[in-house]
């Protein structure tokens, strides 16, 4: 297969997910190689990312590599056959590799996760807001760009509005409701936008109230993106150069956990319906 110049985080992860295996299995990438015929050059491009593999290969790897989770293996064999090009490919040298990187993450996640404490999550956001967001970087944004970054993060609600939405959970911490990106007309629009996705079936929102006791969790900002199998669920935060991916065994576990103790800490969906009312009637 052709290499590209320039893998997506998925493809990616791919090669990733093929290196684990190999290295459960004690074998070199050159060992490796020469149970496919192949080289130590193609194994790194494919582990890698950089070459693609075939369903026979994955399938071949995964039994040179003793892997007798079936499930795993179809969900590889999914990963290096499916190539969808979707909607996010017309961002494509317009914006960073790192929006079209979440955009394909989240088309192909069985479910997803939020944590905010300083925001409304992405994907609940009204377009005045996003536009407050991504235009309060320094340096500013050129006119076109911002509107390129705020029509990207409103296309990416259809995994939320689209004819098989995905399962959504959101919790906010009361101060990422509070805090006025916009004025105040704006502000409550924004309340009211997350009222109305909450009433769908496949959303929940739930909030973290100002007066909880005992709360040390504020760090604890995440999206978190389901895979076909666990060991392929992805977490995404936010840093000084842009998203990072994180998909090892050890630090998904700790963000499930995490989820769930900011779950346990805020109100039940129905309370928090009520409380963001109540916010938004303040306003």
């Amino acid at each position: 297969m052709p290499r590209r110049p320039q893998p997506t985080a998925r493809q990616a992860r791919l090669g990733a997910e093929l290196r684990k295996l190999r290295e459960a299995a004690g074998l070199k990438a050159r060992e490796a190689a020469a149970l496919l015929g192949a080289d130590s050059v193609q194994m790194s491009q494919i582990e890698s990312g950089i070459a693609g593999v075939s369903a026979t290969r994955v399938r071949s790897l995964a039994a040179h590599y003793a892997c007798t989770n079936e499930e795993l293996i179809a969900a590889l064999v999914t990963m290096a056959t499916n190539r969808t090009r979707g909607w996010w490919e017309e961002y494509r040298g317009l914006l960073p590799t790192s929006f079209l990187d979440l955009s394909e993450l989240e088309h192909h996640a069985t479910y997803r996760w939020d944590v905010d404490f300083l925001h409304v999550p992405g994907l609940l956001q009204t377009e005045d807001y996003a536009r407050g967001i991504l235009g309060y970087r320094v340096p500013e944004l050129p006119e076109n760009e911002l509107d390129l970054r705020v029509r990207h993060r409103l296309d990416r609600r259809v995994i939320l509005e689209g004819p098989q939405p995905t399962p959504y959970e959101a919790v906010i911490h009361e101060s990422a409701l509070r805090i006025r990106v916009g004025d105040r007309v704006a502000s409550r629009v924004q309340l009211v936008h997350i009222l109305e996705f909450s009433e769908a079936d496949h959303i929940t929102v739930r909030v973290i109230p100002f007066d909880l006791d005992g709360f040390a969790g504020a760090d604890s900002a995440m999206v978190y993106a389901g895979g076909t199998v666990p060991k392929l669920d992805t977490v995404v935060r936010d840093g000084p150069q842009g998203a990072g991916f994180i998909d090892s065994e050890a630090q998904l576990g700790t963000f499930r956990t995490l989820f769930r103790r900011m779950e346990a800490a805020s109100l039940d969906p129905q309370r928090s319906r009520d409380f963001i009312h109540r916010l938004a009637k303040e306003l």
